[in-house]
C-alpha cells in the first residue's frame, strides 16, 4: 500500500474530528443563537464558516473549543463525547486544538518568540528542547527576523502570523480560526489563506470562520453557511 493509499484508508475509518448532532445553544434565556445544528468534519478536511454578522460563527467556535456548553444537542471532539465535559477533562482536549483569533491575544511584555514558545513552556518543555523549532516555526510564518521584537511593534499582519505561529507550535490536530482575516489588507489575507492550506496538507483539519464570502471561494475549501442561526452549505 503506498503511503497517499494508507494515509486515505486511516482517514477514512477515523471517526470525524468534529460532530455535532441537534445543537443548539441560547444565553440567558434569551432567543436561540444556534438553532438544530448538525455538523460533521471529517479528519484532515478544511472549511469555511461563513454569515453575516452576528449570525453565530464566534458562538459555534466556543462550543468547539469547551468554553461553553451547547443548551441541547450533542458534541464530540476527536471521537469522545464532550458535550459537559468536566472542568478537568477539558485541557487535554484543548491541547489538541489550535486557536486563532481576530485580536491576536499576545503578550506584549513577552518577545515575538516567547509568545511562539509559550504553549511549549506551559507544557513543561524546556527552552533547550524547543528553541529549534520555535525558530523554524518563525522562519515557516515569515518571522524569523523579528524574534526578539515585542509584539506591539509589529504590524497587523506580522501579528496575525504570529499568533498563527503560536496557535500551531503544538502540531494541533484542529485549527479553529475566527475571522483570521478581518484585520489585514488583501495581500497578507491571501499569505496567511495559503499559511492554513498547508497546515491542512499536514494533516489538520481546519475551520475557519469568516465574513471574507470571496477569500472562501477562493480557498476551494468546503463551505458552510450560518444564517438566522441554522448551518446550511455553503454556495
Amino acid at each position: 500500500m503506498t503511503e497517499p493509499t494508507r494515509r486515505a484508508a486511516e482517514t477514512a475509518s477515523a471517526p470525524p474530528t468534529v460532530r455535532l448532532e441537534g445543537v443548539s445553544l441560547r444565553y440567558d434565556g434569551a432567543a436561540p443563537v444556534l438553532r438544530d445544528i448538525n455538523l460533521s468534519l471529517t479528519r484532515g478536511s478544511f472549511h469555511f464558516l461563513t454569515g453575516s454578522s452576528g449570525a453565530g460563527k464566534s458562538s459555534l467556535l466556543r462550543l468547539l473549543t469547551l468554553s461553553t456548553p451547547p443548551t441541547a444537542g450533542r458534541i464530540e471532539l476527536f471521537g469522545k463525547d464532550v458535550t459537559h465535559a468536566p472542568r478537568k477533562a477539558r485541557p487535554p482536549v484543548r491541547r489538541r486544538l489550535g486557536l486563532v483569533f481576530q485580536d491576536f491575544r499576545l503578550l506584549d511584555h513577552l518577545s515575538a518568540f516567547d509568545n511562539v514558545a509559550l504553549p511549549l513552556r506551559l507544557a513543561g518543555r524546556r527552552p533547550s528542547d524547543y528553541a529549534a523549532d520555535v525558530e523554524e516555526m518563525l522562519a515557516w510564518v515569515g518571522l524569523d527576523e523579528v524574534a526578539g521584537v515585542s509584539p506591539r511593534q509589529l504590524s497587523g499582519g506580522e501579528k496575525q502570523r504570529l499568533a498563527l505561529a503560536r496557535a500551531v507550535i503544538n502540531r494541533p490536530e484542529l485549527i479553529l480560526a475566527d475571522e483570521p482575516t478581518g484585520s489585514v489588507d488583501a495581500a497578507m489575507a491571501s499569505r496567511l489563506l495559503k499559511l492554513f492550506q498547508s497546515l491542512n496538507r499536514l494533516g489538520a483539519t481546519v475551520l475557519i470562520a469568516s465574513h471574507d464570502e470571496a477569500l472562501a471561494k477562493r480557498s476551494g475549501a468546503q463551505r458552510l453557511r450560518l444564517e438566522g442561526g441554522r448551518l446550511e452549505a455553503g454556495a
